[in-house]
Parts: structure tokens; sequence; C-alpha cells
């Protein structure tokens, strides 16, 4: 396996979403553009859902014109639909991402749709994508459990992911939307997913509900991933979770791969520097443990 981890940035979406105040789409471009210059190679940089249902992400294509993209970087967008897919496509979008859950409760209350609802939405989107030359990521959510059924089969984890593979998405994340997952769990589902889909196209997303994200990442690590999906300042989280604390910080996780010895080639000081700042405009102190560590005096 390889030593270079890929991080995934997955703040300006995933961390932003479920703000309740309104975040400029001056400050998004901003914190973007900012991100682009730490040596991440693929950030999130919003979501083409309707405005209805995420008002925070109604300027996705604002946001996605004015940001400056940089060589060798991926600028993804989360589609739920044909129709967010031909708003991405206009706005000149290369990479798309689409979501389903591992639990059809969950499934259904997030997207009105069942698991295998969502896969059927999803067929078009990828052949579409594959004539356009756009590549596209799939997410399971619910990987280690639901606010509503709780346990949830590692089965139902395994056959999802592998249809999501087999429709043609390149790279499939993990996630533990509430952040219930802890490091022998965390570990044995993805390698139950890794005995049906190649290790190299799997990804990690996990929340820090009860501190074990972390630990969670390293015991994943040693098992092989090597991408891992996080947010600078530890923004976001469930609205589904009671007390979830977001997901993990993008600083955090480039310090747990320093002391492992891998390279994600990101510039820590400046990540933490980015994530003091997200932190300040969202009026709250970092998520971060180790952007509180590295802060001036």
């Amino acid at each position: 396996m390889s030593d270079a981890i890929r991080i995934v940035e997955v703040g300006p979406r995933d961390g932003l979403q479920n703000e309740k105040q309104p975040v400029s789409t001056a400050d998004k471009i901003t914190l973007i553009d900012r991100l682009s210059a730490t040596g991440l190679r693929s950030i999130e940089a919003t979501s083409f859902v309707s405005p209805r249902w995420v008002p925070q992400l109604a300027d996705a294509a604002e946001v996605y014109a004015g940001i400056t993209r940089h060589a060798g970087v991926a600028y993804p967008v989360l589609v739920p639909n044909e129709q967010g897919y031909d708003r991405a496509l206009a706005a000149g979008v290369q990479e798309v991402a689409v979501f389903t859950a591992a639990s059809e409760t969950f499934n259904r209350t997030n997207t009105n749709a069942g698991i295998d609802e969502s896969l059927a939405r999803f067929q078009p989107i990828l052949q579409r994508a594959a004539h356009d030359g756009v590549r596209v990521r799939g997410y399971v959510s619910t990987v280690l459990g639901c606010p509503y059924q709780g346990e949830v089969p590692v089965s139902e984890v395994v056959r999802v992911a592998k249809a999501l593979h087999t429709m043609g998405c390149y790279e499939i994340s993990l996630g533990d939307t509430i952040g219930v997952g802890t490091p022998l769990k965390a570990r044995a589902m993805l390698l139950a997913v890794a005995a049906e889909v190649p290790m190299q196209a799997l990804a990690v997303h996990f929340h820090d509900t009860y501190g074990q994200a972390i630990a969670n990442i390293a015991s994943c690590v040693e098992a092989g991933v090597r991408v891992v999906d996080s947010a600078v300042s530890g923004a976001g989280g469930c609205p589904y979770a009671k007390g979830a604390s977001g997901n993990v910080a993008s600083e955090d996780v480039v310090y747990l791969m320093r002391g492992l010895g891998l390279e994600t080639g990101v510039d820590l000081d400046e990540l933490a520097a980015i994530g003091r700042w997200l932190a300040e405009r969202l009026g709250r102190t970092t998520g971060s443990r180790t952007g509180k560590a590295l802060a001036p005096a």
C-alpha cells in the first residue's frame, strides 16, 4: 500500500450545509480558494440540491463560478438527481458525487426514496457522466449506525457500496453519519466492504460525536484505506444525531498522518489558520484540537 494519504476536504459542502446562520458567497469562495493553496487535492465545493431543502447552498452556481481552480485539484459537487446533475454540468463541473444510505429508514427519511430507488435514480446520472467525461464519487451513509433503526447490517453496507462501484463510481466513501462507530467496528466494516470493492476505491468519512473519529481513522488506515474525508475546523454534523459535534477536523487528520509517518502533502499550519478563520466566521471556537494547539499565543 502507498504511504500517501489523500484527504477529501468536505468543509465547504458538508461543513456548511447545516449552518443556521447564513454564510456569504464571498466567504465560501474565500474558504475554497484558501484551501486550494494548502496542498489539498480534492475539495468538495458545494451541492446542487434544491435550495428549498438546503438553503445554505442555494448559491452553488455562484460559488463554483467564483472560485479559482488550481491545476491538480478536484472540485467535486454533490448532486441528488438528474436535475442537480444538469445544473452542475451547466456550471462546468468535472466531478460529481451521489449519495445514498445503508439504512432503508434513513434513506427514506432523508431523500424520500428507498435504497434501491436511489440506486435506480443514479443510473442515468452515471451513464450520462460516462458520456460527458465527468467522474462520479459515491457516498454511503449510516454505515455504522442509524438514528432511526439503530444497528445497520454490514451486509447492507457491502451491498450498497458494491452496487455504486459496479454502476461506475470510481470511489465509495463510507460514512459514519451519526458518529457512533468505534475502531474495531469501523475496521471490520471496512474490511467487509473491501472483500467486494477494491480497497483503493474506498474512502472513510467519520463524524466525531463520541470523540472516536481519529481512532476510527487510524484503525482504518492501518487496515489499508488511503482516502479520508474531513472538514476544516471540524465544521458540520448530522442534523439527525443529537449532540453530534461535526465532521472530524482536517487539521487533526493531517496531524495524525504525520504521526503515522504518512504523507498528505498538506500545509498543516495554513490549514489550522483557515480553520480558526472559519470558526470566527461561524461564530464559534474551532472544533480542531490541533488547530487550537497551533494557535499563536
